[in-house]
């Protein structure tokens, strides 16, 4: 059983790393953007929720997330892993992924954060804005999502930093230099 939790502000590259670390190492992803997308896609009343923070560039409350992925783990008893991805943002979400892991027998055994200057993460995510069409990639809600990002998020790279787990991946170099360099950090793990 192999657990990753990958991490990075918005525009990071880490949706793309984490599909490739899918396919390398057959892990279930669990990506916290993709389930809450889904859920307004749905029209649920999570998604209804969700829809308005995320266009603030807000976070959507941990008792909600973390409800989510707990049912998202529970569906997939057979995985040989999971890859969370976007999840956790706060040392709150940590702690109860460590626990919902620690009652199944699990555990983290990286946190890979992919780190990338502010100023490069805003020129990829106005493109992406540009060729997506989402409408969370504009100037201001960008810069927002950074700043949040940055407040929220650093604390949990210290809470598994000491647990031994963090390991921060230079992420502006190309795709393949980046996935390298998590495949060396998983292996290590291992």
């Amino acid at each position: 059983m192999l657990n990753i939790v990958i991490s990075g502000a918005p525009g990071s590259g880490k949706g793309t790393q984490s599909d490739l670390i899918v396919k390398k190492y057959d892990l279930v992803h669990l990506s916290t953007g993709d389930i809450l997308r889904a859920e307004i896609a749905k029209g649920s009343e999570t998604g209804k929720m969700a829809e308005g923070l995320i266009a603030k560039g807000l976070f959507v409350p941990d008792d909600i997330i973390i409800e989510i992925l707990d049912k998202a783990i529970s569906e997939n008893p057979t995985a040989k892993g999971f890859i969370f991805d976007g999840f956790p943002r706060t040392v709150v979400q940590a702690e109860a992924l460590d626990s919902m892991l620690r009652k199944r027998n699990m555990r983290v055994d990286v946190m890979l954060n992919v780190d990338v200057p502010a100023n490069e993460l805003v020129k990829r995510l106005l493109l992406r804005g540009q060729t997506s069409g989402r409408s969370d990639d504009n100037l201001a809600t960008v810069q927002q999502r950074i700043q949040t990002f940055e407040e929220k998020t650093l604390p949990v790279m210290q809470f598994y930093d000491r647990q031994g787990k963090h390991c921060r991946i230079k992420g502006d170099n190309s795709v393949e230099e980046v996935f390298a360099d998590i495949c060396a950090a998983i292996d290590q793990a291992r």
